[in-house]
């Protein structure tokens, strides 16, 4: 398991909490040692130029994922034994934002901070919520898998 961490915003914060959680969800959802996936922390222009050019949406936003494939919900990708890595896809997070959504749901920052991260790497594989069905489904596996790290939210 591969996580690639950049910084890229004004207020450096410790990655390898972020990294290490991304791992244990890829392991959570079944994905072998040879899976990367890039994780970037960005400010919230960037996240809004992301957001604005991506999803056609105004203003920044939490996290986005960018798969690089379609994937079903408990179905990792196939891997070939002695193959290259296989990429998954692209996680952005926009600390500034997501430090606003900590104070305004009252949870701490590293909490949420591991909410998004177990999210971000959750929609690369397929889980998303549309609609009641599926954002039921996300949110059991973000929950268990936060659990399971020791990541309860308080």
């Amino acid at each position: 398991m591969t996580v690639l961490v950049t910084d890229d915003q004004d207020d450096p914060i410790p990655t390898k909490p972020l990294s290490d959680l991304a791992g244990i969800t890829m392991e959570a959802e079944g994905l072998e040692a040879e899976t990367v996936v890039a994780l970037s922390l960005v400010d919230v222009s960037r996240m809004a130029v992301l957001n604005e050019t991506h999803l056609g949406k105004a203003g920044p936003t939490d996290v986005l994922s960018f798969p690089i494939e379609d994937a079903i919900p408990g179905d990792p990708p196939v891997q070939i034994a002695g193959g290259p890595p296989v990429h998954i896809g692209d996680i952005f997070i926009c600390p500034e934002i997501v430090k606003a959504n900590a104070l305004s749901q009252e949870v701490s920052f590293d909490d949420e901070m591991s909410l998004m991260v177990v999210h971000g790497v959750l929609h690369l594989l397929g889980y998303d919520h549309v609609d009641d069905a599926d954002a039921e489904l996300m949110e059991g596996r973000e929950r268990t898998i936060l659990e399971a790290a020791g990541r309860v939210r308080t």
